[in-house]
């Protein structure tokens, strides 16, 4: 079960609010990329290209281990100058697989993972809440709230919240299902008079308190 926010910026700037951040690897495997958009996109078109080939080849599906092996070594060889963050998940014939592949191409295998600007927050929600052998709904509910964490607790996270569910017998991608807009994330803002005021002090920068105006 992947998942990621829709929200691309350059610096302080929203670049844009809609960003495909979910990529097609194979129908059997796909990618979550952070960092640079556009890195993410020709580094994933290329490796969904290689895998097209592959499968074509070998007349079966590609393993989730061969994508995460080339991911690697294209990305080692560029040391880190292609800034493409990669979370690499599928199914196939050896079973779910999870992994993380760094800029510099490092890589781990773990239950689950978190990457990009707003990783902390979500992995607060995932550490506390994951399990082993969760169900569909469970794991979609889980990284669903773990995304709007992130762009709750993150500026250069927001939007909407992309879920991809990944089988063997294919995958069920859905766009934007899920709004982050303040109301429907249920937060309760502050009320007026909330925070306690210890002390108040009025400097004015005359010798003398200004006037009232009378009223008419």
């Amino acid at each position: 079960m992947l998942a990621a926010d829709c929200r691309s910026t350059a610096g302080p700037v929203v670049a844009d609010k809609n960003c495909f951040k979910i990529h097609r690897i194979a129908d059997n495997v796909f990618c979550c990329g952070a960092g640079t958009a556009a890195d993410c996109d020709m580094v994933t078109k290329e490796m969904e290209q290689n895998m097209e080939f592959q499968s074509l080849e070998m007349g079966k599906k590609p393993r989730v281990v061969s994508v995460l092996t080339q991911l690697k070594r294209k990305l080692f060889q560029y040391q880190g100058y292609i800034g493409a963050y990669l979370i690499v998940g599928g199914v196939d014939s050896k079973g779910k697989h999870l992994f993380t592949c760094y800029a510099h191409g490092s890589t781990d295998k773990l239950p689950y993972v978190t990457m990009g600007s707003g990783s902390l927050a979500a992995l607060a929600v995932m550490e506390s809440s994951w399990k082993e052998n969760m169900t569909e709904p469970e794991a979609r509910q889980l990284v669903i709230e773990s995304i709007k964490a992130g762009i709750l607790n993150d500026l250069g996270s927001g939007s909407n919240v992309d879920v991809c569910n990944v089988t063997l017998d294919g995958y069920d991608l859905k766009r934007s299902e899920y709004s982050t807009k303040r109301e429907d994330l249920k937060v309760k803002p502050f009320d007026v008079g909330s925070a306690l005021v210890i002390s108040e002090e009025v400097i004015w920068e005359g010798k003398e308190e200004p006037q009232k105006m009378e009223e008419d």
